[in-house]
Parts: C-alpha cells; sequence; structure tokens
C-alpha cells in the first residue's frame, strides 16, 4: 500500500478531501514512494481558521514562557537529528551529511529566537515633554503564513514559523510537495516542545492552496521562497490583497578570482559551493569569474579533473559528493540548459549529462558539467540553472569583474577571492548584490543576521530571520502618555511640538 501524506491542522493529522494527490518521488530509484494530498480552498480555510482560534491565548503567553517552547523545541530537533536527515534525504536525494546541514541551518534561527525576550523589547524615552514620556512595543500581526521550497525542507520552514512563533504569531504553513515529510514532522515536534493545538499547522498543496492562502483576510503575512517569476506573483498579489509580504527569489551567484586569489582553496570552495547538493540551492556559486586570461586558464585546468573526479551516488552512502536530483522533470531541465549551452557557442568542458550509476538507472542522476568561455548575453548565464552546473566567464580586469554580478537580474549572493583587503573592501561596497563574501564561498549570513537578497532576487522590503525577521513578524505601536500634575491651563490649538 502506497504510503499517503496529509495535512496537519489544529494539532492532529487532517486527510485530504480533495480527492487530489501528488506524487512524492525516491530520487535514488525513480520510483513513486508516497502520494501528497493537495488542498482544495476549503481544506486550507480550516488550516487558516485553525491558526486565527489559537491566535489569542498563544500571544497572551509572555515572551519568556514561549522561549520556554523554543527551548524545548531545539532539544527535540537535535534528538531527532538522525531521523529527520534521513527522512530528509529520502525525498530530496541531498547526501545525509547536507541533510543534517539543512535541519541544523534552520534549528540556528530557532536558537536566535529563543531569545526573543530581549528582541521583542521595545524603546522608552522619560520625560520627552511636560509631564509626558514616549514608548514604543511590538506586538504581533495574528495569522501568517510560509510558503517554502522543496530545496531546504527543514531550514527554510524554520527560518520562518521559528521566527514567527516565537513573535507570538500563529502559522500556517505550505511547503513544497515534492518533499512534504519533514516540514510535517517538524509541526509535531513543535507541539511537542509545548505550542498548543493550531499554533503550527501544516496545508500540502499546489496553487490552489497557495491562492487561498495569498488572498485570504485573515492571513496578515506571507512568506516565501521559491522563483523569482512566483515570488513576483506572490509580491503582487499580496500587496493587492493588504498583506505584509517577503518574497525571496531566484540567483546567480558569483565568485570573482582576482590574480592573487589562493586557487588551491577557490578550486575546492568553487567545487563545494558550485555542486554540492547537485546545485539546487540558491546560494549556489554557479558563475566563477576568473580575473584575467592567465587566471582563466589555469582555473579550468585545475577544475576540470576535480569535476571529472565528483562522485555522485545514492545519498544514503557514505563517501558520496552529491545525490541524485529532485525530479526527473527537474533533472531534464537542467540537461536542456547544458544543450543549449552548447548550442550558444559555451565551451563544455566536462559533460555530465550522460552519467548513469549502476543498478540506478531509473533515479535523478546528472554529473557535473563545467563551462568555459560563456558570455553575458547567453540565456545559460542570464538564467538560473539550479543544477550541477558552473560557468566561466572571463574578466578582462577588475571593472569587469565587477560590473558583471552587478548587472545582472539577479543579486542573492557573491564573492571575490583575493589576498588584498583593499580590493575586497572597494568590492564588497560596491557590487549591486545583497549578500557578499570575502573569500567565503557561500555567503549565507548566520541566523543573528539578516538573509535576502537585491533585484530579482527578493520582492518586498524586510529580509529573512535576524531582527528582520523580528521587524516582518511584529508591527510597532508607539505610545505618548502624560500624567499631568499642577494646575490646567485650558485648550491648546496648536499642533503639539518640543519648540
Amino acid at each position: 500500500m502506497t504510503t499517503e501524506h496529509h495535512h496537519f491542522i489544529n494539532g492532529a493529522e487532517v486527510r485530504g478531501e480533495s480527492g487530489r494527490f501528488g506524487d512524492v518521488f525516491n530520487p535514488t530509484t525513480g520510483d513513486v514512494q508516497a502520494k501528497v494530498a493537495l488542498a482544495s480552498k476549503s481544506e486550507t480555510e480550516k488550516a487558516i481558521a485553525s491558526a486565527e482560534a489559537a491566535y489569542p491565548s498563544w500571544s497572551a503567553v509572555n515572551p519568556q514562557r514561549r522561549a520556554r517552547v523554543m527551548f524545548r523545541f531545539k532539544e527535540l530537533i537535535e534528538q531527532n537529528m538522525d531521523e529527520l536527515a534521513a527522512m530528509l534525504s529520502r525525498e530530496h536525494g541531498k547526501v545525509i551529511a547536507d541533510s543534517v546541514g539543512d535541519v541544523q541551518r534552520g534549528l540556528e534561527v530557532i536558537e536566535f529566537a529563543c531569545g526573543i525576550p530581549h528582541l521583542l523589547k521595545g524603546e522608552y524615552t522619560e520625560g520627552a515633554g511636560p509631564g509626558i514620556d514616549l514608548y514604543s512595543m511590538r506586538q504581533s500581526l495574528g495569522v501568517v503564513a510560509g510558503i517554502t521550497p522543496f530545496n531546504f525542507p527543514a531550514m527554510i520552514p524554520m527560518w520562518m514559523f521559528g521566527v514567527a512563533i516565537a513573535c507570538g504569531n500563529t502559522f500556517v504553513l505550505k511547503p513544497s510537495e515534492k518533499d512534504p515529510s519533514v516540514p510535517r514532522r517538524l509541526a509535531e515536534l513543535m507541539q511537542e516542545a509545548g505550542a498548543p493545538e493550531g499554533v503550527l499547522n501544516v496545508v500540502n498543496g499546489d496553487k490552489e492552496a497557495v491562492d487561498t492562502i495569498l488572498t485570504d483576510p485573515r492571513v496578515q503575512a506571507v512568506s516565501f521562497v521559491g522563483s523569482s517569476t512566483i515570488a513576483e506573483y506572490i509580491y503582487q498579489t499580496c500587496a493587492a490583497h493588504g498583506k505584509r509580504v517577503q518574497a525571496m527569489g531566484g540567483a546567480k551567484n558569483h565568485a570573482i578570482i582576482m590574480p592573487d586569489a589562493d586557487l588551491d582553496r577557490v578550486v575546492d570552495d568553487l567545487i563545494g559551493a558550485g555542486y554540492g547538493s547537485a546545485g539546487e540551492r540558491c546560494m549556489a556559486i554557479s558563475v566563477a569569474v576568473p580575473v584575467t586570461q592567465a587566471v582563466g586558464d589555469e582555473l579550468v585546468r585545475r577544475l576540470k579533473p576535480r569535476v571529472e573526479e565528483l562522485r555522485v551516488g545514492p545519498s544514503d552512502q557514505s563517501g558520496v559528493d552529491f545525490g541524485p536530483m529532485v525530479t526527473r522533470e527537474h533533472r531534464d531541465k537542467v540537461k536542456s540548459f547544458v544543450d543549449l549551452g552548447v548550442e550558444e557557442g559555451a565551451d563544455l568542458v566536462v559533460d555530465g549529462r550522460e552519467f548513469s550509476l549502476q543498478g540506478y538507472e531509473d533515479g535523478f542522476y546528472m554529473g557535473g558539467c563545467l563551462f568555459d568561455h560563456v558570455k553575458d548575453d547567453m540565456k545559460i548565464y542570464k538564467e538560473e540553472i539550479f543544477g550541477p552546473v558552473l560557468s566561466i566567464v572571463r574578466a578582462d580586469d577588475f571593472e569587469s569583474a565587477v560590473a558583471l554580478p552587478s548587472n545582472h537580474q539577479y543579486g542573492n549572493g557573491v564573492s571575490i577571492f583575493t589576498r588584498d583587503g583593499d580590493a575586497a573592501r572597494d568590492f564588497a561596497s560596491r557590487v549591486n548584490v545583497g549578500m557578499v563574501g570575502v573569500n567565503i564561498p557561500i555567503p549565507v549570513p548566520l541566523a543573528y543576521h539578516t538573509f535576502g537578497g537585491w533585484k530579482r532576487s527578493a520582492f518586498g522590503d524586510v529580509n529573512q530571520h535576524g531582527p528582520e525577521g523580528v521587524r516582518f513578524y511584529t508591527k510597532i505601536k508607539t505610545v505618548t502618555s502624560r500624567w499631568p500634575t499642577g494646575v490646567r491651563s485650558g485648550a491648546d490649538f496648536v499642533i503639539p511640538t518640543m519648540k
């Protein structure tokens, strides 16, 4: 009998009633391992109603007690790490060690959220005027929602609901239907940690569920991570319905390699950041920019054998660099980009399209690909490929290298590799990209800073997690109070000032 994944609403499993199901694959073998119920509008509304009912009492819980739930949730995640990583690996295809990293990076945001009593403290000014005190407070929004992608089924949900719930909101999570098991398990653990029924609900679905979340007036804010096309749609629809929104889109992350860079370290970093998780990361390095032709030639000479030697295999086996891709459809899409790059005239130095693994011929595997002499007018440079494909775009000088990521439609992350502090500082200041690494291959900030790109990589004004996450999931209220003493002086028809 095929396993079925259903919804988690008001603290219990709720079986799907729409009659629609999606396939959940085992990427290692290519087999369908489960079915996931796709929610109707009415089923999604039940999840929203559950969160709405839970909100008054949860928001009234003081921040320290909410923090205790987060501390307990953190302990439960650590106790169940092996189970979560194995579950994630079976549905996504990333190797176990990378799956552990997925869970751990989400857990770090939960650790940040444990400090919510301090993070919610407002400001106070005594004696702002004669007998007048001013203070501000941060208050929760109500029901909020998150729509998350397949590539980080643990990390990104925790980025969202951890901060939101700690702030006193209740949450509706619509995870990717490609790998739904981990988000559901996280909701169960949150309830085990002490969150009341309805505080965290999980509804599986597709566009029907998404559109219900975007248009329902009970949902006050929506957080999204996915492609830029959908991010823009999420942003526009939420704005049209008066909702607060943060919508993170696609990326084309560049690595600038200066002539003085340590090329041994650069090659190691490019291999890990470009091909880890089969390139299915929004922060993957997909473009290497060697500065000068000589650096480009040497970089290709060193990269070629390393890409050819990449170990691709089942995600649950040790010694594997990366596993299969999430679905056959996505793998074939990535292959079509490689086909296009050859047609456009790029030099395919390493071709991983025909990779096949004995005994796993139906798995969604693809070997690493390496392009050289890619030009900035090629589609393989302009578009996000989201697979194990690294493109080399050569730059003649520093200014040309700065211009490439600065002028690209995406502005998620960029890194520069150099021993020159002045060049690094100048680059970090001038480059038109939201997150910058200096000798760092994947410039993802730690949980107590904020994550977010620029241009078509992000729609909305407030970023993910860190202080920005607290701002996103709260509204500020400012109180001006006076406790008068002495004799009243009568009405004053002039606007108050400090003059």
